[in-house]
């Protein structure tokens, strides 16, 4: 990826509504050629997609946690997928080194949504325990930085 290309995908992560017009002007480019490097961008897979950040509190979600998973034997990423997507609460799952074999975020309405959530967590026969752990502040919260990998299945 070039210099360009790097400011074109740091602009969208500060405003990924912005215009390929706004976008042109600041790196020095008409915005059909703003558009075109998007295209590739996104065709050889340097931008994953286009996502909306929202306020949780605003959505009603005012409790969050992180539920680490410790899981019988192996279990596959493509598996996890499988088992959790279909839980609304669950924004979001990492496998992750260490002990526990993944990292579940959780985001609801109250302590008994949390609950509910753990509990569908656990209903996936391949889930031996779990082990979860309150958010009380949001100290930093930004974007992911141009450059880092992440996969959506």
């Amino acid at each position: 990826m070039d210099a360009v290309n790097r400011k074109i995908v740091g602009h969208l992560l500060r405003d990924g509504r912005a215009t390929y017009a706004d976008i042109g002007a600041d790196v020095g480019l008409s915005a059909p050629a703003v558009k075109r490097r998007v295209d590739l961008m996104l065709a050889r897979g340097e931008i994953a997609g286009f996502t909306v950040r929202v306020a949780p509190e605003e959505l009603g979600w005012g409790v969050e946690a992180y539920v680490e998973l410790f899981c019988r034997g192996n279990v596959s990423p493509a598996t996890l997928h499988r088992d959790l997507a279909a839980i609304p609460e669950v924004v979001r799952v990492d496998t992750v080194t260490g002990e526990a074999d993944a990292m579940v975020q959780v985001m609801a309405g109250g302590m008994a949504d949390i609950e509910r959530t753990v509990e569908a967590i656990r209903a996936s026969g391949r889930v031996d325990k779990t082990r979860t752990s309150l958010v009380m502040t949001r100290v930093i919260d930004r974007p992911a930085r141009a450059g880092s990998t992440t996969s959506e299945g």
